[in-house]
């Protein structure tokens, strides 16, 4: 399966049957060869251009299903980026992987 999949389906919590909304980024474990979480984006933002928002980071061992059009997952608690320091560090470990990713 392509991330391009992943982004085309709707994430749903089954805890509160409330769609959380579609998947833009995973985070990877480049040394094990596996995904860790997926990255919902959060919708307080005007089309994903003004801050405010807080990115969900849903553990892949939340995840229940993968359907054809749904990803359905189980969180009692949601794990959000809350500050810009969570922020920042977020996107810096991103960008240390992918120089990493590239020089494998």
């Amino acid at each position: 399966m392509k991330i391009s999949d992943f982004q085309t389906k709707d994430v749903i919590n089954i805890v509160d049957g409330k769609r959380l909304g579609q998947i833009s980024d995973l985070e990877l474990d480049l040394r094990q060869g596996r995904i860790d979480a997926i990255v919902v984006p959060s919708y307080s933002k005007f089309l994903g251009l003004f801050g405010g928002g807080a990115d969900l980071i849903i553990p892949w061992r939340n995840i229940v299903k993968i359907g054809s059009d749904v990803v359905l997952v189980k969180m009692e608690e949601l794990k959000t980026l809350q500050d810009e320091k969570d922020a920042a560090a977020y996107a810096e470990r991103q960008e240390r992987e992918r120089r990493n990713y590239k020089d494998l």
